[in-house]
């Protein structure tokens, strides 16, 4: 008989999602609709067809955008080639990119200056990996687990620097981490770790909340690396662990025989699908809903200028 929903904290919204939709909107209120993003401008569909509602288009593609128009980067970053083709078209552009995101490609910048090549932590075809590697045209090689660290062949090892895709699991980052140490014992770690303080939170509220829980549900799209991770770290914690973009998703069969619901949201999942996903589960039969202690995040990223 379900019984009560334990919220874990800290849930959805980080300060680089929080900004790049203010950013989408502020562009829409100043210059009107429509205002183009180059790629979803946060993993979530909610949020993409919130943003399309007010007047947003997104678009793969640069060839789409219609000269003069203004255009703004996504939160996952963009390549140095996309950069430069969107200025060659002159287009007013407006980067939402995560200044955590920004953190990685400065770093990369800077240290390939100094010589290093580069093995990359992160998930082939992921936005952010697609950003990052394309910031240098040669000489950074991405591996995905620890069997890629053993291929992967690399042009040099003297000057070799180790980056990380924000929103990996932090246990799985690690484990690769050490098997790139291992084979390469002069590789340069970056300074701070590159994944991000949401990433770790979330993750670290998911180890206490999933063993006090029967089920776990994450709120989160198919496409958010981040939400996907919640999930899985869930499940490898002993809970019963599903994934939902809408309230609609949520099975009845999930809550069969369980009594304690956790809940927990990627970091571009709005609060406003969280609620609506609690009161499907009082529907359903939950009486209480109690929220976890948890880190308090006071991260504030400010907005770029001509929006402020």
């Amino acid at each position: 008989m379900l019984d009560e929903v334990l919220l874990a904290e800290p849930r959805g919204f980080c300060a680089g999602v929080d900004r790049a939709i203010e950013i989408v909107e502020r562009a829409l209120a100043k210059f009107g609709a429509p205002i183009y993003v180059r790629h979803e401008i946060v993993h979530n569909t909610y949020v993409v067809n919130d943003l399309k509602a007010k007047g947003a288009i997104f678009i793969e593609d640069l060839a789409e955008v219609p000269a003069g128009a203004t255009l703004v980067f996504s939160a996952h970053g963009v390549s140095q080639a996309v950069r430069r083709e969107a200025q060659e078209r002159g287009f007013s552009i407006f980067d939402a990119t995560c200044p955590l995101v920004t953190k990685v490609h400065v770093e990369v910048a800077k240290l390939h200056k100094e010589g290093y090549d580069f093995i990359m932590i992160g998930h082939k075809g992921h936005p952010e990996v697609e950003g990052t590697m394309g910031q240098l045209s040669e000489g950074i090689y991405l591996v995905e687990d620890v069997d890629d660290v053993e291929r992967v062949q690399v042009a040099q090892s003297d000057k070799l620097a180790v980056v990380t895709q924000t929103t990996l699991s932090v246990d799985d980052a690690a484990d690769i981490l050490a098997a790139v140490k291992r084979r390469f014992p002069s590789v340069r770690e970056p300074k701070q770790q590159d994944i991000c303080y949401a990433t770790q939170n979330r993750q670290d509220a998911v180890k206490v909340l999933a063993p006090q829980v029967d089920v776990l549900i994450v709120v989160g799209s198919p496409t958010s690396s981040n939400s996907n991770r919640l999930r899985e770290l869930g499940e490898r914690l002993g809970a019963a662990a599903y994934m939902v973009d809408q309230p609609e998703d949520l099975q009845p069969e999930w809550l069969d025989g369980k009594r304690r619901v956790g809940l927990t949201a990627g970091a571009s999942a709005p609060d406003i699908l969280v609620q609506q996903v609690i009161t499907r589960l009082k529907a359903m039969g939950a009486v209480s809903v109690r929220k976890m202690e948890g880190v308090e995040e006071t991260v504030h990223f400010p907005l770029p200028k001509g929006l402020k």
